[in-house]
Formats: C-alpha cells, sequence, structure tokens
C-alpha cells in the first residue's frame, strides 16, 4: 500500500502553500508547512526568514529541527506537505515540483507577503526589487545547505513523480492536475 502522502516542492513562489492548502482541502488530508515552521522558528529567534537561513548555513541544527520534524511525518497518513526536502525524507510519498520562472515568482511573493501575517514579519521587504535579490540569496543558501548536509539537489525534477508549471496553469488546474496524478499514482501502485 503508497503511503497517502503528497510532497510539494517547488521554486521561490511557485504557489507551494497556496496549491498545498487546496489539495489537502480537496482530499480531505491534513497539511503541514515546513515553510511556515521555519518562518516561526526565525520570528522566535528574532530574525528574518533571510538572516534564519544565513545563520543555518553555519547552525545546522535549525535544519535539523524541520527536518525532524519532517521525519517524523514519515508515518502520517492522508497527509499534504509543502517543503523544500520533503520529497527525501519521505521517498515513498507523491512527489510533486511546482515549476515558475523567477521573474514572475518576484511579483506573486510580493502579494503574498502583503496577504500572510507571518510571511509579512519574517521576510521584511517591501519593493519587487529587494524581493529578487532575497529570493536569489535565499535559494543559494537553500541549496548550499542541502548539498552539505544531505548531498541532494531539491531543484531537480528528475526526482519528482509530477512536475506543474505554475505560470501555465492557475491554482485550480494545478490542484487538478495535482489530485488526479496522485489518484493515478495510488491506483497504481
Amino acid at each position: 500500500m503508497p503511503k497517502e502522502i503528497i510532497t510539494i516542492n517547488g521554486g521561490l513562489g511557485s504557489g507551494k502553500s497556496s496549491t498545498a492548502d487546496l489539495v489537502a482541502k480537496k482530499l480531505g488530508y491534513k497539511r503541514f508547512s515546513s515553510g511556515d515552521f521555519f518562518r516561526e522558528a526565525a520570528l522566535e529567534m528574532g530574525l528574518s526568514i533571510n538572516e534564519i537561513n544565513k545563520r543555518a548555513e553555519s547552525e545546522p541544527e535549525i535544519d535539523f529541527r524541520v527536518d525532524e520534524k519532517l521525519r517524523n511525518l514519515n508515518n502520517a497518513e492522508k497527509i499534504v506537505i509543502d517543503s523544500r526536502t520533503a520529497f527525501h525524507w519521505i521517498p515513498d510519498s507523491f512527489k510533486v515540483y511546482l515549476d515558475l520562472p523567477p521573474e514572475i515568482a518576484k511579483g506573486r511573493i510580493l502579494n503574498s507577503i502583503k496577504e500572510n501575517k507571518l510571511r509579512e514579519q519574517s521576510e521584511q521587504v517591501t519593493s519587487v526589487e529587494e524581493v529578487y535579490k532575497k529570493m536569489e540569496e535565499r535559494l543559494i543558501s537553500e541549496q548550499k545547505r542541502f548539498w552539505d548536509l544531505y548531498k541532494i539537489n531539491n531543484t531537480d525534477k528528475n526526482q519528482y513523480d509530477l512536475v506543474v508549471d505554475t505560470n501555465k496553469n492557475n491554482l485550480e488546474e494545478v490542484v487538478a492536475i495535482i489530485v488526479s496524478g496522485y489518484k493515478n499514482w495510488i491506483a497504481n501502485k
């Protein structure tokens, strides 16, 4: 029996959170966001999301805290997880990658920050240019840490069961593609 777990990763601003929320709702599954977990840790430490990412480069226990939470979800049932590394920690999950060019992502991120109090408090940006710069810094930091700690490249799309372009598909279409792909995956396991 395959795990009834969907792990969703993707580039910054690709719609991981919105997609995971709606997929979970459509399937009646629980939901976990490692990004929100990480943002809460940043706020507890009095740091922005970029500051905690930089600190995690020299303090791996920050990542280990998130990773432990993800590893514990390996035994969960009926859950959708949005996370950059859950596909690695839960290899028997249905692994989804949301693809979006960075030029489009930066505008989406700024809108998301303005609509989400936790993101607004932890990301501390006000312009599209600032968003793009911080996006690049964050991506570089994460890629370095994930490689140094686990030897994984979470942007390698060959590791996923499904890759969805969130520029060519709106949220409802993305969710429909994922739910359909997941049901097919479950049926063929």
